[in-house]
């Protein structure tokens, strides 16, 4: 895969191990004939570490062969979030160090999660693009506001800190980009 295709998420190999892309820069230099050099994190998806590189849009990364399963968001479980695999039922445990920071977009029994399987073992999990998740705690609405540019922060219920539009209130269901983590609108609108 080129670099200048990365997007948060993608699944690469960096020195045989695979890594899941988490930020990508671009910086465009103001010389003529300069290279773009893209600025990319990635957390080894085996031992966890995080791993910066510095690449040309030009350069390329091997895509891991990973096995895909569909699979179940079932509970947490003290520090590990507990799966099911929907085609065999199997139930298997990912520590929250794995999860990342996508255990702020993981309700119980969430479906539409894919699971990456190297040799036989889990290395991580995709999520869905959108999730929907209830807002639990927000500045009350303003009487007589409509839809602004203005906005507050608001707490979903897996504690998911979001900018709302002023006129969002408890109790809400959003939809939130997991790759971004931005509000998209509420439940029931297009976005």
């Amino acid at each position: 895969m080129l670099v200048k295709q990365f997007a948060t998420g993608s699944i690469i190999t960096v020195g045989d191990a695979p890594c899941i892309v988490e930020t990508v820069e671009k910086h465009t230099p103001s010389a003529r004939g300069a290279a773009t050099i893209y600025k990319i994190r990635c957390r080894n998806l085996i031992d966890q570490n995080k791993i910066d590189l510095s690449c040309k849009g030009e350069d390329s990364y091997p895509e891991p062969d990973f096995r895909k399963a569909d699979v179940q968001f079932l509970y947490k479980q003290g520090s590990d979030y507990v799966f099911m695999d929907l085609e065999s039922y199997d139930q298997f445990n990912l520590d929250e160090a794995m999860i990342g920071d996508n255990k702020y977009f993981l309700v119980e029994d969430m479906e539409g999660i894919t699971a990456l399987i190297l040799e036989e073992r889990v290395v991580g999990v995709e999520l869905p693009d959108v999730v929907e998740q209830k807002l639990v705690e927000c500045d009350p609405a303003i009487k007589g506001q409509s839809a602004t540019n203005r906005g507050k922060s608001a707490k979903t219920e897996t504690g998911f800190v979001i900018q709302v539009p002023e006129y969002m209130e408890n109790g809400e269901t959003v939809k939130i980009d997991t790759r971004t983590g931005k509000f998209l609108g509420r439940v029931g609108t297009t976005f």
